[in-house]
């Protein structure tokens, strides 16, 4: 870990900042729909853009990244973030807005978190799951330290001095951070071929099924969960109070697999967290918003989705060799972040027409059904492990 620490600090600092940057919409939104005289709902059209750009870019973003190297690619793909943020600075009207974001999508699909754990799977080796982990714990922090400070430099110079002064921190200092602080590696070049094969494969098409499933959920809940506890009879100050100590309980998760160390790998860790997002929605969907039963959702829903995230991106180093990582990363991204930007739509619209209650009864399902799967993965392991993987 001490030979990785440079790189660790490089990648959590960019990481952290990349994301806090893009994060900039709870903060800014109502003076951006004052500026052009739209709702709000209108100007956070810009995150289900830029996550709908960042999906579709990913399976490119992924061959770039085996054929020019991570480091390259994502020095580049933070200049295009920087011009994304320039561009929703100085946009007119909301047209040109939503380009900066579409802009910023994919830029993010070339430097953000794939890109960090692919560079990280080609440097680190057998290290990789553990430093993936590590480098998660951090950056689940990103919103929590820049909310603040967005809406610091936003009383100073308004909402557009914030998308330049962060256009300007990402071409700046992000750029060559990335390209003098990572070590050059070499990212292998002739496994397309066989990633291929690998992608088309059963197990794959279960990973990927199993982690859309749970990021719908999760995704989803951190997106409306305020709203969802407030149709369940919960006070908007003890709703935003109940969302904020989720972030906080989430990077716990995060640290139990780290705990695991070489005890478990990313599927393990994957059956533990998938079993606990559906017990900590059944406690709440029974329970309603009372003491205990949030209590009881916040500490099986919160460590389990926090866990999740860790196994959602060391999974497939469970069934594909390094080589195949950034590959299959790649593919992964595409479903997930299409799903990311559907799911505060469609949740809205099932609290809406069913309420609140059966809305968390059908989350219930669709993280059982993903348990379901992990469970077949797991049975599956070993001919997936002894047959698929690519020496």
């Amino acid at each position: 870990m001490r030979r990785h620490l440079r790189v660790l600090v490089v990648l959590a600092l960019t990481q952290i900042a990349g994301w806090g940057m893009i994060g900039i919409l709870p903060v800014i939104a109502p003076r951006v729909a004052a500026a052009f005289g739209i709702s709000l709902s209108s100007v956070f059209l810009g995150t289900s853009a830029m996550f709908v750009a960042m999906g579709l870019a990913a399976p490119s973003a992924g061959r770039a990244f085996r054929r020019f190297g991570s480091r390259e690619v994502m020095t580049v793909g933070a200049a295009g973030i920087g011009l994304g943020l320039c561009l929703l600075a100085l946009s007119p009207n909301l047209p040109v807005f939503l380009m900066g974001w579409v802009t910023v999508g994919l830029a993010g699909a070339l430097f953000l978190t794939t890109a960090a754990y692919a560079y990280i799977a080609s440097y680190a080796g057998e290290q990789a799951r553990s430093l993936i982990g590590t480098l998660m714990l951090v950056t689940g922090l990103a919103g929590s330290v820049f909310w603040p400070v967005t809406a610091y430099l936003e009383n100073l110079f308004g909402w557009r001095g914030v998308g330049l002064t962060y256009a300007a921190i990402m071409v700046l200092v992000a750029c060559p951070l990335v390209w003098f602080g990572l070590p050059a590696i070499e990212d292998a070049t002739d496994t397309a071929p066989a990633a291929g094969r690998l992608r088309k494969g059963r197990v794959f098409v279960l990973m990927v099924a199993a982690i859309a499933l749970n990021s719908f959920v999760t995704f989803g809940i951190d997106a409306v969960g305020i709203q969802l506890l407030k149709a369940m009879g919960m006070d908007l100050a003890g709703a935003v109070a109940i969302a904020s100590l989720m972030g906080v309980i989430k990077v716990g998760g995060r640290v139990i697999d780290l705990l695991g160390g070489r005890r478990w790998d990313g599927l393990s860790t994957g059956l533990v967290a998938g079993a606990m997002i559906p017990m900590g929605l059944a406690v709440i969907w029974i329970g309603g918003a009372g003491v205990i039963s949030v209590a009881g959702y916040l500490a099986l829903f919160g460590l389990g989705s926090g866990a999740f995230a860790v196994a959602r991106a060391t999974m497939p180093l469970v069934f594909f060799q390094k080589a195949d990582y950034a590959a299959a990363m790649s593919t992964i991204a595409l479903p997930m972040n299409l799903i990311n930007a559907l799911a505060p739509p469609v949740l809205a619209g099932l609290m809406s027409g069913i309420g609140a209650q059966a809305t968390f009864a059908v989350l219930g399902g669709l993280s059982v059904t993903a348990f379901a799967i992990l469970l077949l993965l797991n049975r599956m392991r070993g001919n997936a492990c002894a047959g698929s993987r690519v020496s």
